[in-house]
């Protein structure tokens, strides 16, 4: 029995969406990384890119569990001295929320040549409406 390898010309790429108010910001980012990377599907091949689209809605009503609004915090430094800027995540939400999502996912990813691809495949809206209702994608639940 031969193991099963799936060339990049047999992908076949479906959309998915998914409302952040429903789940816990990290059980989120897993379960999007996990259409990202096309982990449950059965022709997954770790060296092809052969995940799906994720439309993220709602984002601006994303959960956490404890204090994490007040304690987790996000850094980001511009490579100057002094140039470290540091935001707590009710500020990142208050700003943009969307870079919560996508900062958690990028986590979630493999760091390797295929992370930035997966990571393109990733929309995030901030209310319900979204501008992919023509890929009809389908809800996770």
């Amino acid at each position: 029995m031969k193991t099963y390898s799936q060339k990049s010309s047999e992908i076949k790429r479906e959309w998915y969406i998914i409302d952040a108010s429903t789940l816990p910001l990290g059980k989120l980012a897993v379960v999007i990384a996990d259409k990202l990377m096309g982990k449950s599907k059965v022709t997954y091949t770790p060296h092809t890119d052969n995940g799906d689209y994720v439309v993220v809605i709602n984002a601006k009503d994303i959960k956490v569990t404890g204090n994490k609004m007040t304690d987790k915090l996000y850094h980001h430094h511009s490579g100057f001295p002094g140039g470290l800027k540091t935001l707590k995540l009710e500020e990142v939400i208050e700003k943009n929320p969307s870079r919560a999502i996508k900062q958690a996912v990028k986590g979630m990813l493999p760091k390797n040549k295929l992370a930035a691809d997966r990571l393109a495949r990733l929309r995030i809206f901030d209310g319900a409406e979204h501008t992919h209702t023509a890929q009809s994608p389908k809800e996770i639940k």
